[in-house]
């Protein structure tokens, strides 16, 4: 059985890496392709086309942890076909190997490639996706921001609350087109701060403001507001907020780490703020790995029709078809559930579930009733 156990797993392995290779190569032509306009750009020398190479070197890892589900099912069920259409899996069924033994093995290896597929989506493609991102603002010499309107966070501060707006955040973690308006418990508006740059001082809590603009709205006897206006070179504003946190919300959820999306939903939840999205990535990032048992469980009905006539690339073929319809429902899925407020641990397990019960139907259907 070891020796049965040798030959499905390199059979498996050998065929998932070179789908992976294949997809990986062509994801690398066309983010290169897409990079080539940029050459020349940019301050000094500006963007060369090493630069664009290390860019789109860096993204690799990211690519590889979203097809990884993808060429699993497309790697086993190529291995599980073939060995429908040479009688090898007849004969491994005539050898002992039953079902569920059959199930078995192939669910140890779905394991191992759930635990690759979680190292290099919290591990590897986060920093590096994060290091290929400030390379390229940096020798473009622009910022990095997210949508029109950047980033919006919210702290309470004693009785009253913060709510602070970054535009963008360079290479050097500078901190652009910053506004922050404090008010007190009453919800009225107290101060607004404007700046052209900010930096981080960890040691000491504090955003260094510099050129800002320093509205003060102070209540008048008359029920009015008097607004007062100061324009000061810099100045230290007290603040919990991390920058790690402002990293994290000018990047994409799918980009980030599992436990870098916990602490912002819990930054969020202690400010009252919606983290819907992020829980759905959250949840995503942690049933995506998971996905890797599904597709081996997909495959493995393929290993018992009847494909002699059946050209392999038929079958390699729907294959892919399957591997991205899943990969539609799944990123479908988390905007229905985020429109429509469902559970987000819900949004992110049903493309799962939905295929789980395909391949379990499938594999009672063609095993338990033939």
């Amino acid at each position: 059985m070891k020796t049965i156990q040798s030959m499905i797993y390199t059979e498996v392995l050998a065929k998932v890496g070179f789908a992976t290779l294949g997809f990986v190569g062509l994801f690398f032509f066309f983010d290169l392709a897409d990079e080539l306009k940029w050459i020349g750009k940019g301050p000094g020398q500006g963007y060369a086309f090493e630069h664009a190479m290390a860019y789109v070197l860096l993204l690799v890892p990211s690519h590889i942890y979203e097809l990884l589900p993808i060429t699993v099912l497309i790697g086993t069920i190529f291995v599980m076909a073939k060995f429908a259409q040479t009688s090898e899996f007849t004969i491994l069924r005539t050898s002992g190997m039953g079902p569920q033994l059959a199930l078995r093995n192939l669910l140890v290896l779905g394991m191992a490639f759930v635990v690759l597929t979680f190292v290099i989506g919290d591990y590897v493609a986060p920093p590096s996706s994060r290091v290929g991102q400030l390379l390229r603002t940096q020798h473009l010499g622009v910022t990095y921001m997210q949508g029109v309107t950047g980033a919006w966070l919210k702290e309470t501060q004693g009785k009253g609350h913060s709510v602070v707006n970054v535009g963008s955040i360079t290479p050097q973690s500078e901190m652009g087109q910053v506004r922050i308006f404090e008010f007190d418990d009453t919800g009225r508006l107290n101060r607004m701060l404007r700046a052209d740059t900010a930096v981080f001082e960890a040691d000491a809590n504090t955003w260094t403001l510099q050129n800002v603009s320093a509205d003060y709205f102070n209540a008048a006897q008359s029920g009015m507001q008097a607004l007062r206006r100061e324009q000061l070179p810099s100045l230290r504003w007290p603040s919990e907020m991390t920058e790690e946190m402002v990293s994290v919300a000018l990047l994409k959820p799918d980009r980030m780490g599992t436990l870098d999306l916990f602490r912002y939903i819990q930054h969020l939840s202690l400010n009252n703020q919606s983290s819907q999205r992020y829980e759905i990535e959250f949840w995503k990032k942690l049933f995506y790995p998971l996905s890797c048992l599904v597709m081996v469980m997909l495959a493995l009905p393929f290993a018992y029709l009847h494909l002699r006539s059946t050209p392999i690339t038929s079958v390699v073929f729907l294959g892919i078809l399957i591997g991205i319809s899943f990969f539609l429902m799944n990123n479908v899925f988390g905007h229905i559930g985020n429109l429509n407020a469902w559970p987000a641990w819900l949004a992110a397990a049903t493309p799962g579930i939905v295929y789980m019960l395909i391949s379990m139907l499938g594999f009672s259907w063609l095993v338990l009733r033939h």
